[in-house]
């Protein structure tokens, strides 16, 4: 039986001053506290703080800018080249580049509300289906590339969180406020050989998280 461990890593915090959904826009990086996470992350799978050092061989990242950045850190430590997998991409939405809501955002606007009319697709972006069939497609490809191995996969929140829905045949649609896939958090896929055994879930930079250092104090 030969054991393979595929982590899906949501990249660390963008510096998004103006609130808007950027999707797949370009030139989003991440912020002072993105990289921080990313740090964190490297050092947590290098065997940092106590952790058991991970046996990774393989790194992949979506071709956006805060997952190259996330990605980074991770190849540096274990010494290898951050891949480029466009099926890791973050999912396509048509409010890509508004700010969204109700109040000031783009919901205020009567002609974005046909797009709401299907959540369930979702009507306003790329089909929950379509996202599970590329992201699969990723692991397939890293899982062979690093067979017997660890690969980290960085990818964004939404196409991780299906996945995962997916692995674990729940429905795929969902409320965003459930979804457990925070920043710069590792939702780790485990296989024998070409089976699927299991799924763990984990967030080495807790800390950093926006109002980590509030509730820790209260």
């Amino acid at each position: 039986m030969v054991a393979t461990t595929l982590h899906l890593l949501r990249h660390g915090e963008v510096h998004n001053p103006t609130g808007v959904l950027y999707g797949r826009l370009p030139g989003y990086h991440l912020s002072e506290r993105g990289h921080a996470m990313a740090a964190l992350v490297a050092d947590h799978l290098a065997g940092g703080r106590g952790a058991e050092r991970a046996d990774v061989t393989v790194v992949i990242a979506s071709p956006l800018q805060r997952a190259q950045e996330t990605a980074g850190p991770i190849a540096a430590a274990f010494g290898v080249d951050v891949r480029t997998d466009e099926n890791l991409l973050e999912a396509e939405n048509q409010f890509q580049g508004l700010t969204f809501g109700v109040g000031d955002g783009s919901l205020r606007h009567p002609q974005h509300w046909p797009l709401l009319r299907n959540p369930f697709r979702p009507s306003w972006g790329e089909p929950y289906e379509k996202q599970v069939a590329r992201m699969r497609a990723a692991l397939d490809a890293a899982r062979e590339a690093a067979r017997g191995h660890q690969a980290v996969l960085v990818s964004h929140q939404l196409p991780i969180w299906v996945t995962r829905l997916a692995f674990e045949n729940r429905r795929l649609w969902h409320d965003p406020r459930r979804r457990q896939c925070s920043l710069a958090s590792l939702t780790s896929l485990h296989y024998e050989d070409d089976r699927f055994a299991g799924l763990t879930y984990s967030e080495p930079a807790a800390e950093l998280l926006p109002g980590a250092a509030r509730v820790a104090g209260a």
